[in-house]
């Protein structure tokens, strides 16, 4: 039994941590592409709540910080380092250096915020140690980001609330996870 619970475990995380790594290149196109708007040389942007718009990669942004959490659950927090960078050099495919510095950047330095907040958190509340830690990575992404790629913190409030979307929808995911792995006596790795 034990061993059917490890290798589900280590399936889950490698689920995860390809979706994590594609959030980084998806990301990256999104900007350039996906919008209601698209500025030429600029972001495309997205409406995030009435008024506010952001640059559309905010979608993928939200949504990797909450499965870096999920890939260093399942695998460790080495995989989530390796993650980042896998989805830095597919980033090259799909946008310009600059783009692709800035967003690596931006992905490295939030999630290793992300992971100092989550880690100590997360045997014992899995929910409060996912929103905290996503908290202070979207902050820190959102700043590095906007600066590096766009040389202004024009839609800092937009990216903000269009990765706290993200996360939010997320929760009843995690609770569920949660449950599961409570029920199955599965432990984090």
């Amino acid at each position: 039994m034990s061993f059917s619970l490890d290798s589900r475990r280590r399936v889950e995380g490698f689920a995860f941590l390809l979706a994590f790594a594609l959030c980084v290149p998806v990301a990256n196109w999104m900007v350039q592409n996906v919008g209601t708007v698209c500025h030429p040389g600029g972001p495309c942007l997205i409406p995030v709540a009435p008024g506010l718009m952001s640059p559309s990669a905010v979608l993928m942004a939200g949504l990797a910080l909450v499965l870096r959490d999920l890939v260093q659950r399942r695998l460790g927090v080495s995989w989530s380092v390796v993650a980042i960078a896998v989805g830095g050099v597919l980033s090259w495919w799909v946008a310009p250096p600059a783009l692709v510095v800035a967003s690596v950047a931006a992905f490295l330095f939030s999630e290793l915020a992300d992971l100092a907040v989550y880690t100590p958190l997360q045997r014992r509340r899995l929910v409060l140690a996912v929103v905290a830690s996503s908290i202070v990575g979207l902050v820190i992404d959102t700043l590095i980001f906007l600066w590096l790629a766009f040389g202004s913190l024009e839609y800092t409030w937009g990216q903000i609330v269009g990765k706290s979307w993200m996360v939010l929808l997320a929760i009843p995911v995690i609770r569920l996870l949660r449950r599961r792995e409570l029920a199955m006596g599965m432990q984090p790795a």
